[in-house]
């Protein structure tokens, strides 16, 4: 990879995480889950000659399972606040 092209990559993941800092949790694993399956995908797909339909299939199935992780631990926050509230209210 040329150094303009390490550059380029550098200031677009910096711009990436700046951007995720107002996302919710959900939000945010969604797309981290995206990038990174489009990464994989593509990786996997150049063998058979296909990256860019790997890159699709994979930013599908890493869509999918970062939304499932961020609710998972919105989730976990909830029933965390919840537990914190009632430890308050008791005597």
């Amino acid at each position: 990879m040329t150094r303009q092209g390490k550059l380029s990559l550098t200031f677009a993941v910096l711009g990436t995480l700046i951007g995720c800092a107002e996302m919710t949790e959900k939000q945010r694993s969604t797309a981290i889950g995206t990038g990174l399956g489009a990464v994989g995908g593509a990786a996997i797909g150049s063998f058979s000659g296909n990256a860019g339909w790997g890159a699709l299939i994979g930013a599908g199935a890493g869509a999918l399972g970062g939304y499932a992780v961020g609710q998972s631990r919105e989730n976990e926050q909830r029933a965390y606040q919840r537990g914190v509230e009632e430890g308050r209210r008791s005597p």
